[in-house]
């Protein structure tokens, strides 16, 4: 099992059940997880989920491990301006961070390389490193600078994975639509899950039950 940190962050856009669930995906496989959350995101998640997280990025971290069950240290939360954290440095990030939900300004920001928060500057690093960047837009319908921005990240080795949920697993609750992005995620990061089976096994159990 790989033990490498990825950086999780969660922006404004509506979803945040995205990113919660995805953490909880990476803390159950064993995976450091350093986690930033823009203030947007603390507001949506609020708004959606009665989900009030405290404002300081210790305590986040603790109310968080305690509701995923985190082993000690590891989950790390860091402030937009904590230009010291590791992910602000090539020499210290890890190759791998998903922005899960991604809002279009934050996605506009990052194709720009504006780094005014840490969000942005930690998606600037790993598109320098050359490592893999996830992103899962929330938006409907796009704008044609919303389209620009995507092209012009995935030309630059980025991943675009919108918050677009299949049904062919055939959810009943809306775990299931959520688990059917986050399994594509994971299944990007390499991690193994067992929350949506692969198109073609799922058919296969389906006729099987017929």
């Amino acid at each position: 099992m790989k033990t490498e940190p990825i950086t999780l962050a969660i922006t404004g856009a509506s979803g945040g059940i995205y990113g919660l669930r995805l953490l909880e995906c990476l803390i159950a496989a064993g995976r450091p997880v350093y986690l930033l959350i823009s203030e947007a995101g603390r507001l949506v998640l609020k708004m959606e989920h009665d989900l009030a997280l405290p404002g300081r990025p210790a305590d986040m971290a603790a109310a968080l491990s305690e509701r995923f069950s985190a082993a000690g240290g590891q989950l790390q939360v860091f402030g937009s301006k904590a230009w010291t954290a590791p992910v602000a440095s090539g020499s210290g990030a890890p190759r791998q961070m998903v922005v899960c939900p991604c809002t279009t300004g934050t996605l506009g920001r990052i194709a720009s390389g504006s780094s005014e928060a840490l969000i942005e500057r930690a998606a600037d690093v790993v598109l320098k490193e050359r490592g893999q960047l996830i992103l899962v837009p929330r938006e409907t319908p796009l704008s044609e600078i919303h389209l620009e921005n995507m092209l012009r990240l995935t030309r630059m080795g980025a991943v675009m994975l919108p918050a677009n949920p299949g049904f062919y697993h055939r959810p009943t609750e809306i775990t299931g639509v959520v688990d059917f992005v986050v399994a594509r995620v994971l299944d990007r990061l390499g991690i193994d899950q067992g929350l949506v089976p692969p198109w073609g096994l799922a058919a296969a159990a389906s006729d099987d039950e017929r």
